[in-house]
């Protein structure tokens, strides 16, 4: 119904479809409509900031708000969004204090406003018009308590902001286009084609489409602000090779992720390898992700990441366990489920970078088996001043495999996690050095020495969080595929002793009554302790949880290695067989 008004500019009727004033006589009506404001606010105008007297409360006609609440820390955090036929600042005129957040429209946004004396007088008029306010705090209120928030809305606008005319923004606008269209209805919109409408033509547009792709001059024109303004989401595009420079359209537009709307940075390659100029492009604009495309297939990922339809994978630590991850990832191939975004910890970490960086599932089997089986990466023990191993050989066999690459030169979008001794909290690694990041998850308490790295100390990641599907949560839209290898059996020995023999015993004892665990044993178990709890916890918040039978395989048993990915091969195949299907995002996912 507000639709069908908008569309017939109808004033009364859209009021009427209104669900604040929907149960109002016509008479009753007609007085309010003659005294509500109708106005436009651009993309980035702040409707009310905290603190502010109440003069009224707001509906959305079209278009989009945001709710940003002060940090106590400093600054604000984007905590709603307000939507079409949806009111607000109701809270504040029924409490009569000053505003107690800012509101800020996320694009060019069109808005009504009941003065508080309006309000006053519908509600002494018609008491029913306060159920339907009292309703919305109350659900609201109800969020908060529960500690919930509010689902996440996909955007519908999105714009494509070329660096420079060496990038061929309305080629990728168009392969782009084509992905969504597979989710939804979709359209593109030029300079030329746009450049002269109206807001109400702009409004109608996004209104019959699932998606609307803009395309953003290179330079600061009056077409680049108005895109800035109309879209949900920025994507700036840049050639990876090219000299790093900044996007010229912000000169004039100043930083858009100021006002809530998020940009990723797509670099564009030619098929090469990465040169390793990613971070350099990373440094020139704050990002919520930045991609790396070469064809089509990236440009489908890019989709679904940016519309909240993405499959991710978040892998465990688990020693020699972690193997089975190569026997899911195969089987995740075979399956034809593309994996959007890759998170993990430990041994996972190792096999998630492989994977991120897009190793195949031969060139992964041979690489872990040359650098876990081939050779044993604890071998080279020390004096035990800080740990058994020196560690040279793991650093050696890491470098090896993925050589000089940063984290933000891998294919997929990727972080690890390790263990920060210095602040006791879980350390997110989403770019430098990947194997020194890599060196750090895996640096198992008193087993390798610590990374000591800008003067904090780290150890592996299984210390503190073995399955990291919150921190995957917190920057993705989408599934999660949670793959946990860890050990939750019984670590149990039939030896009872409560210390060692004495030296001249000792050669005996070995023979003959060793029990059947080590030092690296009880030192790797003893690192994954204190996760425990947290590891059932994070499988609540995947979609899936992929657990293979690996009880047979010990957290040391490098030799189980044809084995495990066997195990992790069959039980992930049968589990996508059963649940496969119902892991990809509904196409109807709510959007702006």
């Amino acid at each position: 119904m507000i639709q069908s008004a908008l569309d017939r500019r109808n004033l009364p009727a859209l009021f009427a479809a209104l669900p604040l004033l929907r149960e109002l006589d016509p008479g009753l009506l007609d007085g309010i409509t003659r005294e509500i404001e109708w106005f436009s606010l651009p993309g980035g105008t702040t409707l009310f900031s905290a603190g502010q007297l109440v003069d009224g409360l707001y509906v959305v006609v079209n278009g989009a708000l945001g709710v940003y609440s002060l940090r106590a820390g400093g600054g604000s955090r984007l905590t709603g969004r307000i939507l079409a036929g949806e009111t607000v600042g109701e809270t504040d005129v029924i409490t009569g204090r000053n505003r107690s957040a800012t509101v800020v429209a996320l694009h060019d946004t069109e808005v009504a406003r009941l003065s508080v004396t309006t309000f006053e007088k519908l509600v002494a008029t018609h008491p029913q018009t306060l159920r339907h306010v009292v309703n919305v705090v109350t659900s609201r209120l109800e969020s908060l308590q529960h500690g919930s928030s509010q689902p996440r809305v996909a955007p519908k606008a999105l714009v494509v902001v070329p660096n420079g005319s060496d990038v061929d923004a309305a080629r990728f606008a168009s392969s782009l286009a084509k992905c969504l269209r597979e989710m939804g209805r979709t359209e593109i919109v030029h300079s030329g084609l746009a450049n002269d409408q109206t807001s109400h033509w702009f409004h109608r547009l996004e209104r019959a489409n699932d998606f609307v792709v803009y395309v953003s001059d290179p330079q600061p024109t009056n077409w680049s602000k108005l895109c800035l303004r109309r879209a949900d989401v920025a994507l700036l595009l840049a050639r990876n090779e090219s000299p790093p420079r900044a996007w010229r359209v912000f000169e004039a537009n100043g930083d858009i992720e100021s006002v809530g709307r998020p940009i990723e940075i797509i670099l564009l390659s030619d098929g090469s390898p990465c040169t390793q100029m990613s971070r350099r492009w990373l440094t020139l604009h704050s990002s919520r992700r930045h991609h790396h495309v070469r064809g089509l297939a990236d440009i489908a990922r890019v989709a679904r990441l940016v519309t909240g339809r993405a499959v991710a994978v978040v892998l465990s630590g688990g020693g020699a366990r972690g193997f089975a991850q190569i026997g899911v990832m195969r089987a995740l191939q075979d399956a034809k489920l593309p994996v959007d975004a890759i998170g993990a910890t430990s041994i996972g970490a190792v096999i998630g970078a492989g994977w991120a960086a897009g190793w195949t599932y031969a060139e992964m089997k041979e690489r872990v088996r040359r650098s876990f089986v081939d050779t044993n990466p604890l071998g080279d023990y020390t004096l035990p001043f800080v740990s058994l191993v020196a560690g040279r050989r793991v650093n050696r066999l890491l470098r090896s495999e993925f050589g000089e690459a940063h984290i933000e030169d891998l294919r997929l979008p990727y972080f690890c996690v390790s263990a920060n001794l210095t602040n006791g909290q879980a350390a997110v690694h989403r770019r430098g050095l990947l194997w020194l990041w890599l060196r750090a998850s895996i640096a198992i308490p008193g087993v390798l020495p610590p990374l000591f790295a800008q003067r904090q100390v780290h150890v592996d990641g299984a210390t503190i969080n073995n399955l990291p599907v919150d921190i995957m949560r917190d920057t993705l839209d989408g599934t999660v595929i949670a793959v946990d290898v860890g050990a939750d059996r019984t670590f149990e020995t039939d030896a009872e002793m409560t210390e060692v023999p004495r030296i001249w015993r000792l050669l005996p004892w070995l023979r003959r009554e060793r029990p059947r665990v080590s030092i690296l044993q009880i030192l790797l178990r003893s690192g994954m302790i204190n996760s425990a709890a947290t590891t059932i916890a994070q499988r609540e918040l995947a979609d899936l949880v992929l657990k293979p039978p690996l009880e047979r395989v010990d957290l040391l048993d490098w030799g189980a290695f044809d084995r495990a990915i066997e195990l992790g091969y069959r039980y992930a195949s049968e589990m996508l067989a059963k649940h496969g299907a119902a892991l990809a995002p509904s196409p109807s996912q709510k959007t702006f």
